[in-house]
């Protein structure tokens, strides 16, 4: 059988830790859950490890000495996925805004058809709850830009909930990945795409957190608005070699 592996990263996610994972279990996938938590002050890593003995050999915790960032985790998350044979690795958010349900659909698009699967909150128009307009506004306008500036497809480049085949992440200089934030989430998607790999995007209803605070801050959206700019005049720079 095929292992999935879905990576959970987490920095201060007290209110929603315990619960995701149960929701993502519930789902009845076979997949195991990582936890990479930045070393939490609230006792986020405490939580994970209070539930490892209920779910042994399926739920997993990395703790990283300070928090790196969203992308830092996830590359962390990455190459432990690699070195343990999984074949379908997932990134998602603590906080609910990612239905785990909507793992059921997004592993069957990658097991059949796609080499990354995106969960795309812009794919049949905005599909956001909860947002500020002004929120909804910026996301929905930098994935313009994105497709305007890198002649990529995708409705939703800065999306968070993304599912990968292995081949993909092997493909990839992970070590070369530059950015934390939105511009990780994009620069992800635009090397895949310019390596010809397939996205393939699937509709989901994005919903904003109800417990604890979002990371969102001024300087990961300028991180995104200049790196898309440097992704676009270095991607001869990111075809892969292998």
């Amino acid at each position: 059988m095929k292992k999935t592996l879905i990576i959970i990263p987490t920095y201060n996610e007290i209110e929603n830790i315990s619960a995701i994972i149960e929701a993502v279990f519930q789902t009845q996938i076979p997949l195991d859950i990582l936890v990479v938590d930045d070393t939490s002050p609230d006792g986020t890593g405490k939580a994970v490890e209070g539930l490892m003995d209920r779910y042994p050999n399926r739920l997993y915790l990395e703790t990283r000495e300070e928090k790196q960032g969203l992308g830092a985790a996830y590359i962390h998350g990455f190459y432990w996925a690699l070195r343990r044979d999984y074949q379908y690795i997932f990134e998602m958010d603590a906080d609910f805004s990612h239905d785990p349900k909507e793992l059921i659909p997004m592993q069957n698009l990658l097991e059949t058809q796609a080499d990354i699967v995106v969960g795309s909150r812009y794919i049949n128009g905005v599909n956001v709850v909860n947002w500020p307009m002004s929120r909804i506004l910026l996301s929905y306008f930098a994935s313009l830009y994105v497709r305007m500036i890198t002649s990529m497809t995708i409705k939703d480049a800065t999306a968070g909930f993304v599912g990968y085949r292995r081949v993909v992440l092997e493909t990839l200089d992970l070590n070369s990945i530059k950015f934390v934030g939105y511009a990780f989430q994009i620069e992800l998607k635009y090397k895949a795409w310019i390596n010809k790999f397939k996205i393939q995007e699937h509709p989901i209803i994005f919903i904003n957190r109800v417990l604890g605070k979002s990371k969102m801050n001024g300087k990961i959206i300028w991180e995104a608005l200049f790196g898309v700019l440097f992704l676009r005049l270095n991607k001869r720079k990111f075809l892969s070699k292998k």
